[in-house]
Formats: C-alpha cells, structure tokens, sequence
C-alpha cells in the first residue's frame, strides 16, 4: 500500500497540548466489528466490558529523558535518552549545531554532572554519565513531551504523562491509551469481575518517526524492548478457555502480545521487537483495543487499520474530526473491536 493511503488532514486546534483535568473525563469513540461508531465518554469503558474479559496494560515508566548542556566550546546540546544499557550508559538521540565526536564531554549542570560521548550506533550516541543516569534524570530531566506538543513541559507533567500503574523506568514516550485509567476506574473494573494482566513494552521516540518509504513495506520498523511473562500467558490462555475477551490498551500492549505469539501460539517473551502490524495482518492474541487517535501516515494508523479494517478506521478518523475530537498523547480514545472476516 502506499503511505498516502494513510493521511488525513487535522485542523491543528484538535491537537490536545494538555490533558483533561481528570483521566476519565476524556470521549470515547466505540468503533464494533461492523464498522458502526458511537460516541460515548472514557468512563464508559466500565459498560463495555463484560465479567472475564482480560485487559492487558502496559507498566512501563517514562523517564525524564530530556537534558539540556553545553560542549567546552560553549555550545548547547540537547539530549534525549532512547535506551538505559546499565546504570551509567545509555543511547540516546543528540541536538546540536556540529554533532560531537567520541571523547567529547558534555556538561549538564553547574554541580559537575557531564557525559561522555564514547561512540556511535546508527543514528544514536553510545553516551557514559559521570553519575547513576535515573537519579540524575529525575533531578535534572525534563519529560519529553512529544514534537507535535508546542510547549515547553510543566511539573504536572511528571504525574499526568504517566499512567497510574507505570512501574519499570525505561520509556521515552507515554503508552498513552494507559493515560485514561486512574485508580477507582480500576477498581470499578475489578468488582465487575475483569481481570487484568501486565506487559512491559519501553516505548522509543521512533514511535514518533514518520514514515519516509511510499510502499509501506519498504519501511524498517523501530526496535523496542518488551517483555510478556508467563504470567499474562496463563491469564491470557484462560481468558480465551472460558469465551473472555483480551483488551489491548494500547498499541504497546497488543504489539506485545502479537510479538509473543508470532508463531501462532503465545509465549513468554523478553527482546527485542520490530513487528510492523500493516493491514493483512493475522492477529492470534487480542480481541479489542483501547487506543488513542494516532498520527497521519505512521505505523499506528497501519496497526488499526490492519485491526479494525482500512475504510472502516479511514471512516471514523473522519467523523472524528467533524464532532472534535481531541487527538494524540493527552487527546480522547477509541474502543476498537476487531474487525470480524469471513
């Protein structure tokens, strides 16, 4: 397919800059497997799921992953943490005017704080810190909002651009379908006898990266590291066994169940993963997705069009835009059923 095939045009007042006061509040457009929409709010989702239906979050934590320093030369930097390799290192993405060469110290505050650059991988810098990085980061760190964010971050973003459950440090963007859920939505869910299960998937800033290929499957998919247990295996198996329903919330959530079960059955899973979830996509694991409003022309619209079927997604994004929805990372969500085929 061709990566036009997946644009739209947004008016840019949709594009959320900032959350709503509380999770829930957020619409919620309900897309079945019939490709019929209904307009409903978050909180609704207690509704839409039934007693034994299993829904799978993803407990990844975002870092404060943005750091701002200056070369000897006196020249800003910017520095954005993709992946922690230990304690002291990372890779990370680099800003500035002439990009810096191995050896090169960065200082990042005036309490000596610096990094090194040690090398290269591809696109990214193999960087050491002077000091443990996640302490530093959560002193000094700034969340990285996402580009189309036209904002410099705030304190409340440390707490809203997180879930409530996030628990493992390592993601540099939110799993923002998470986003909706506080703590007595849970608990709601919960008494109504709906299970819930937990992936670890760190989502990368290549999750922003656009598509630059026109054939879709030209594209080299971003790699990111998840992890599903035996656990959620089990959970998963025996919600299938007793006619219950898997939730994915969130692309994260469902490319990490569809990674562990690439060959047709799900099993326990850590690495690495680059699958690239376009239409004609066979999905063994979820049944529904709860999900954000994504991007034109990125590998998201391609996953839930390969979901909830091409002209059925193209369709809804329309009446999106027409009732005003809000969109992306702070925007309203989607309850997307799978698309059902003969």
């Amino acid at each position: 397919m061709h990566i036009d095939a997946f644009d739209f045009e947004l008016p840019e007042q949709l594009i959320a800059q900032y959350p709503q006061e509380k999770r829930r509040s957020s619409r919620l457009l309900h897309l079945d497997h019939q490709g019929q929409c209904q307009h409903r709010c978050f909180s609704d989702v207690v509704d839409l799921l039934n007693p034994g239906d299993l829904l799978v979050l993803n407990n990844t934590q975002v870092i404060a992953a943005r750091l701002y320093g200056k070369k000897p030369t006196g020249g800003k930097i910017e520095i954005l943490v993709e992946r922690l390799i230990s304690e002291t290192e990372v890779l990370a993405h680099v800003k500035s005017s002439k990009a810096p060469k191995e050896g090169t110290s960065i200082l990042l505050d005036e309490e000596g704080a610096e990094v090194i650059v040690l090398g290269r991988q591809e696109s990214l810098f193999h960087l050491k810190f002077s000091q443990p990085v996640l302490p530093l980061l959560d002193r000094i760190g700034h969340m990285p909002l996402p580009p189309y964010m036209v904002r410099l971050d705030e304190d409340a973003d440390r707490r809203r651009y997180q879930t409530v459950y996030a628990k493992h440090p390592g993601a540099v963007a939110a799993p923002t379908a998470g986003l909706h859920f506080d703590d007595e939505l849970l608990a709601e869910l919960k008494e109504k006898g709906i299970d819930v299960a937990f992936v670890t998937l760190h989502v990368g800033a290549g999750t922003f990266q656009p598509v630059r290929v026109e054939n879709i499957h030209d594209h080299v998919m971003h790699a990111e590291w998840l992890q599903v247990s035996d656990e959620v295996v089990a959970k998963v198996n025996k919600t299938k066994q007793s006619g219950g329903r898997v939730i994915a919330v969130g692309s994260t959530s469902l490319r990490s169940l569809e990674t562990a079960a690439e060959s047709g059955e799900l099993k326990a899973f850590e690495g690495e993963s680059r699958l690239f979830v376009t239409p004609g996509f066979k999905f063994n694991v979820a049944d529904v997705m709860i999900t954000n409003f994504h991007l034109p022309k990125s590998t998201l619209m391609m996953l839930v069009s390969a979901f909830a079927g091409y002209d059925e997604v193209m369709t809804a994004y329309h009446i999106a835009i027409e009732e005003k929805y809000r969109f992306f990372s702070y925007g309203d969500a989607m309850f997307i059923e799978k698309k059902v085929t003969s």
